[in-house]
């Protein structure tokens, strides 16, 4: 038996099959598609490919997606859930704090559960990342979890490890990431004048900063080897993931290029409706783990 329930919000962008059979509780955010003055409601749980690439064609075809945070109330009712199951020791992993305050609410949610339920203990992970970022410390998690290790050592070692996770997020513009508030209004104005792909990346308070402009997809992907190439993805339980919104091609491309320079195939997944409402089409991020701490910004 596990000595920890391992918990997140979606905006890890897991796949469902994947939730499932490694038996983490999952919740879900959801989402609003607005097009031609209708809006229509979604949830982040999807489970087949095929819905991922039709939410990015309603993008495409000039839709706009809005997305909340999730709520005292469904952070309530999640963790009431795990509790009447007898859940002790939990371990909930949420979106990045620089992007949404989820993290307070969770730990408000979690202490008024212990109100009734004195032995429910749950530490909250401020992922301080979102999508892949947020997955790759679940998974470390898993690992963890799996190996037999407790609530404290796969806190203490995930929140460690956030820091030494490495970004290169090419978005195709700014547009997405202007229009939900997650970057300036200059540096979105300046990126489409140049046309050119902005390179993002968290920096360590979880906040989304643009690190570079680079003209078109081939150098982008030429700026992230060479930052491999400064930080070199560690060895022991290597870690190297790639995302997408809808770009299958790119990502391919990328990985190819990762896989002759390291030997090693990196995992390549496409980006759930939340973050993807946010970074819009077209995007490609790629994560890995160093020993170095993350520089960025």
């Amino acid at each position: 038996m596990y000595k920890f329930v391992l918990s997140t919000d979606s905006t890890c962008d897991l796949y469902a099959d994947f939730v499932r059979d490694n038996d983490i509780k999952f919740v879900s955010l959801s989402y609003v598609v607005e097009k031609d003055g209708k809006f229509t409601e979604g949830v982040d749980a999807f489970t087949e490919y095929s819905q991922y690439v039709d939410f990015y064609r309603q993008l495409r075809e000039g839709a706009f997606s809005r997305t909340s945070m999730l709520n005292y109330e469904s952070h309530y009712n999640h963790f009431l859930k795990l509790a009447k199951e007898g859940a002790k020791d939990v371990l909930h992993f949420t979106i990045s704090s620089g992007l949404s305050p989820t993290v307070t609410v969770a730990e408000k949610a979690a202490a008024d559960i212990r109100k009734d339920y004195p032995d429910f203990n749950l530490l909250a992970v401020d992922s301080l990342a979102a999508t892949i970022g947020q997955g790759a410390l679940v998974r470390e998690a898993l690992r963890l979890r799996n190996e037999g290790k407790t609530v404290q050592e796969a806190y203490d070692a995930v929140n460690d490890l956030r820091f030494h996770i490495q970004y290169a997020i090419v978005a195709n513009d700014l547009y997405y990431l202007k229009k939900g508030g997650r970057v300036s209004t200059v540096a979105a104005v300046a990126g489409s004048l140049l046309q050119v792909k902005p390179v993002l990346s968290f920096n360590n308070e979880g906040k989304l900063i643009v690190v570079d402009k680079c003209r078109g997809m081939k150098k982008a992907f030429a700026y992230a080897l060479d930052k491999m190439e400064k930080f070199n993805p560690v060895e022991e339980n290597r870690m190297i993931w790639i995302v997408h919104t809808d770009a299958e091609k790119e990502a391919g491309e990328l990985a190819a290029m990762i896989e002759t320079r390291w030997n090693f195939k990196p995992d390549v997944t496409i980006m759930g409706p939340v973050i993807g409402s946010h970074v819009g089409p077209g995007a490609v991020a790629v994560i890995w783990r160093t020993k170095e701490v993350r520089q960025d910004g």
